[in-house]
């Protein structure tokens, strides 16, 4: 049988991952980059609620997650979209490269 793991060591790895989607989203000018970014730190939340999920004995951690998955999954398929869009018009994913609102 497999050790109980502390609940704070399940916290500690869900802000791990969230600071390091964090700062890739800060720090990186790939828009597919910066998208991945922000679904590590999605993924560090539902990690999170299913820890605290499990530590109360509840389904309310479990239920957010399903509804966090539910979000990613369509701003990943529209997002992705936008951005083979993007990229067939300019030619560039770069963050730094594309300004839409200019005319």
């Amino acid at each position: 049988m497999l050790p109980d793991i502390p609940q704070n060591l399940y916290y500690l790895l869900g802000a791990v991952l969230f600071t390091i989607g964090a700062v890739g989203v800060i720090t990186r000018r790939n828009a597919i980059i910066i998208f991945m970014c922000i679904e590590l730190m999605l993924n560090a939340v539902n990690l999170t609620f299913i820890a605290s999920g499990k530590f109360l004995n509840s389904l309310d951690g479990t239920i957010f997650v399903i509804f966090i998955m539910a979000v990613a999954a369509a701003e990943a398929a529209v997002g992705l979209a936008i951005f083979v869009l993007i990229f067939r018009s300019k030619g560039t994913i770069n963050v730094d490269d594309i300004n839409l609102l200019k005319g």
